[in-house]
């Protein structure tokens, strides 16, 4: 039996359209039994994300998702920081990757355009709040320039388990 991953092929990248919803909540219901990648422990529903899919839009606060050989393959979303007026150039970052796509590139694909399209976007930092025991999360941000700013220990509890979250930033030139 071949076990073999198929090679790197470079993911389509585009806006997110609400016919991706679907894939969206898939690619992120999967990583919640693994514990690393959300702090939800149970699947979200599809009229739960309604809500959360319409507060993105492709020119303040964009969701893109990546397609690879026709299907989705990731997303990655930049949601307001902190929900005030002084913190508008600041962007939590969250990126999925789908279970069958992963070590494939698609994350930093994902990552690499948005760091390339943040600052047209008045964006001047990117954070990502990334749960410590997330190895593959954390080398992806610090591959991307991306270095701790913060750790809150032991802020979540995960089958009895309790994990640090951390802060990754990385501050863009913008124009």
């Amino acid at each position: 039996m071949d076990t073999a991953r198929p090679a790197r092929v470079i993911p389509a990248i585009r806006f997110a359209t609400e016919a991706d919803l679907p894939g969206i909540v898939g690619i992120y219901n999967a990583s919640i039994p693994g514990r690393l990648a959300t702090a939800d422990t149970d699947p979200v529903t599809l009229d739960e994300r309604r809500p959360w899919f319409a507060g993105f839009n492709p020119e303040r606060r964009p969701l893109w998702v990546a397609e690879r050989n026709g299907e989705l393959s990731g997303w990655l979303g930049l949601r307001s920081f902190y929900g005030r007026p002084a913190y508008h150039r600041t962007v939590e970052v969250a990126v999925y990757v789908a279970p069958n796509d992963t070590r494939q590139g698609i994350g930093r694909a994902l990552l690499s355009h948005a760091i390339a399209e943040s600052p047209s976007r008045g964006i001047a930092t990117l954070l990502a709040f990334v749960f410590g025991h997330n190895g593959p999360s954390v080398a992806l941000f610090q591959q991307a320039g991306f270095s701790e700013w913060g750790r809150l220990p032991r802020v979540a509890e995960l089958d009895h388990v309790e994990r640090d979250l951390l802060i990754l930033g990385r501050r863009l030139e913008t124009p």
